[in-house]
């Protein structure tokens, strides 16, 4: 079976997972939620998008991108939890792909 460039990388496992954690996790505040899924799609996105680019450059902006993102997507569960609008038992799993995304996108640069 063939793969796409993104779906050889490990990054791209661990962003998916960081998105499944982030819904998981239940924000109650619509807007807040809204905010996480969203951050948390765009590094799945920016992940699948760095992948296919050909050129060094390119490829850095993009997942430069995907780690903002995923920042966001897991500081915004933590605001949840604090304000008590989200499911506490989630935050070290989405904390944990997180930091592991961060470091593979990180890696990814160099």
């Amino acid at each position: 079976m063939r793969k796409l460039p993104h779906q050889k990388l490990l990054a791209y496992e661990v962003a998916m997972r960081l998105l499944e954690s982030v819904r998981e996790a239940k924000i109650r505040d619509a807007h807040l939620r809204d905010q996480a899924m969203r951050a948390a799609k765009s590094a799945v996105l920016n992940t699948a998008e760095a992948a296919g680019r050909v050129s060094r450059a390119d490829k850095a902006r993009v997942i430069t991108i995907a780690r903002g993102e995923a920042c966001e997507a897991a500081a915004a569960v933590e605001v949840a939890v604090a304000a008590g609008e989200a499911d506490a038992a989630m935050l070290d799993v989405v904390l944990g792909h997180a930091d592991r995304f961060v470091a593979l996108a990180t890696g990814f640069l160099r």
